[in-house]
């Protein structure tokens, strides 16, 4: 957990009711009133800090409670900042459009919704974003889903598997590089150890989406279009797929996450003054601002105009805020407190398992949100699981495994009232078809403490 030592013991009873009035305010905020998740956690550090006073810890405590929260994150925070340049000069070296075109290419056939799965997913990976693969990629597939006159419900189902598949596994996501950051593991070790329990949730998810999937041939219109205006970007080239040769061949000798997408970074960049016909002006301004695509067909505009240092501050600005607000939770004693109330009940490793996951599923039913979920889980089990001597890399999996996937299947979620949104499906009508993310966290806890080490 932190490594903040707690200025106060309140009652367990005392630390349940501050504990559910703190939450209840967060999903308030975001849930009814549709707030950046920003600003209820900014009052409850201010509620938190009131009630640290009124106890008799003095700022200066608190105010250290804060900053040690913040400072456990910045591991994180530096590889987010990256994150965008890596988006940025992925995007102007061609290697994210030659992923999607790639995509794209294996679409048609009588397996629709298992190729909207696996596109989705592949998409997913090289974007990083769950959101953007959604409202992008996801909207052109319910478009198809409707002319075709396929399942709403069973195609939402699959976007969103697909999507959260590549939030989950991509190397760009924000997620996993908090989820193993936060643990302290190291960001490809974490997605190694991840396999264990995603590999047989795909297969199981990419088999159910085949079953379903209609007879009769796909017959896509607007497959073209895509395809033609990817093309017609100027983006893509044999070099384009360099970057992330270099990418994956880094990570076979264990490079540092932040080293290994500096390198991919600086060679995109390099290759993209070579073969983008962009100045190198606009290039180095896309490190901030992203890139901008500017084709004829506003689809993949959307699908392409992303990255840069700019677009991951909000992130940024998030995980300081939350994890300044964990700090606080344990300086007043708050998690410790609760922490103690249970911890004697977990000493098998299934059980801290089952715990984990269901701290993490509970964060996202209660506060509607993916960050916290992860964050203030890790912080909250890095300690039981050291004491029992078991591997951090354990602990990262299962926050993903039941954090990162499940905030889609909440209807009051950020992710969940954004998919309904743009997809026009409500959650509940697509969650029983959601099978990845369901799938998730049931492996990781039947998978329990096998494969450790």
């Amino acid at each position: 957990m932190f490594p903040i030592n707690p200025k106060h013991n309140p009652s367990l009873v005392e630390s349940v009711i501050f504990f559910i009035i703190t939450i209840g305010l967060i999903s308030y905020f975001i849930i009814s009133l549709g707030t950046s998740p920003h600003i209820p956690i900014l009052i409850a550090i201010f509620l938190l800090v009131l009630y640290g006073l009124l106890k008799g810890i003095s700022f200066k405590d608190l105010e250290e409670g804060m900053t040690a929260g913040a400072k456990s994150g910045m591991g994180a925070i530096f590889l987010f900042l990256l994150i965008g340049v890596l988006i940025s000069s992925w995007m102007i070296s061609g290697t994210i459009p030659a992923l999607i075109n790639t995509g794209f290419s294996l679409i048609g056939g009588t397996w629709f919704y298992a190729v909207v799965f696996a596109v989705t997913a592949l998409a997913g990976v090289s974007l990083g974003s769950s959101l953007t693969t959604t409202a992008t990629i996801g909207v052109a597939f319910i478009g198809m889903a409707g002319a075709m006159d396929a399942s709403m419900a069973i195609s939402a189902g699959a976007i969103v598997s697909g999507a959260f598949f590549g939030d989950k596994m991509s190397p760009l996501s924000d997620t996993t590089n908090l989820a193993s950051t936060i643990v302290q593991v190291d960001l490809f070790d974490h997605i190694k150890h991840m396999s264990l329990t995603t590999i047989p949730a795909f297969i199981i998810s990419l088999t159910l989406f085949g079953i379903l999937s209609p007879d009769e041939a796909a017959s896509i219109q607007n497959l073209a279009s895509y395809k033609s205006a990817l093309a017609e970007t100027g983006l893509i080239h044999w070099t384009s797929w360099i970057p992330l040769i270099i990418l994956v061949a880094i990570t076979f000798f264990k490079i540092p996450a932040f080293i290994s997408l500096a390198i991919s970074s600086l060679a995109a960049t390099l290759l993209a003054g070579a073969t983008s016909g962009l100045t190198w002006t606009d290039i180095w301004t896309t490190w901030f601002n992203g890139y901008t695509a500017a084709t004829n067909f506003e689809p993949v505009n959307s699908l392409l105009t992303r990255g840069g240092i700019n677009s991951m501050l909000f992130t940024v600005s998030l995980v300081i805020l939350a994890l300044g607000f964990g700090g606080l939770l344990f300086v007043t004693g708050i998690i410790p407190t609760l922490l103690s109330s249970f911890k004697d009940k977990l000493k098998s490793v299934r059980s801290i398992i089952i715990s984990t996951a269901a701290t993490a599923i509970g964060v996202n039913v209660f506060i509607g949100e993916q960050y916290l979920s992860i964050m203030l889980t890790g912080e909250t089990y890095k300690g039981l699981y050291k004491n029992t001597e078991l591997p951090n890399k354990v602990l990262s999996r299962t926050l993903e495994d039941a954090g990162t996937v499940i905030n889609p299947l909440v209807p009051w979620s950020v992710c969940g009232v954004f998919i309904a949104d743009v997809l026009g499906v409500p959650v509940l009508t697509y969650l029983p078809f959601a099978f990845f993310c369901l799938l998730s966290p049931i492996i990781t806890i039947i998978f329990g403490g096998k494969a450790l080490r």
